[in-house]
């Protein structure tokens, strides 16, 4: 899990997962997206193969990326309990949103 938090943590590795969350794309494809250099975006790409998030095919010159969604699942799990303390909080709130508006206050 740390691996795909680290890769997440930097802005143009989200930007690539993004683009991959909607559909492949080429190494090209993704480097015209990034304001950062060819070799920049090498380095994100390998980051985010290593971390599990994406995986690569070759396709005679062309290398296709695809998002690896199944790599998120242990975020997800971990952010579970953090949701739980949040929807509490969330539903506190609301109850006294209502109790206010309730009172006429």
């Amino acid at each position: 899990m740390d691996a795909v938090l680290q890769a997440l943590a930097d802005p143009s590795r989200r930007v690539v997962l993004g683009i991959l969350r909607d559909h492949e794309a080429t190494a090209g494809e993704l480097a015209d997206a990034l304001p950062i250099a060819r070799p920049g975006v090498s380095r994100h790409l390998r980051v985010l193969r290593e971390a599990g998030l994406v995986d690569v095919r070759q396709e005679a010159q062309r290398r296709i990326y695809r998002l690896r969604p199944e790599a998120l699942i242990g975020i997800d799990a971990w952010l579970d309990d953090y949701r739980d303390l949040w929807i509490q909080r969330l539903d506190a709130l609301h109850t006294e949103i209502a109790r206010g508006k309730k009172d006429g206050t």
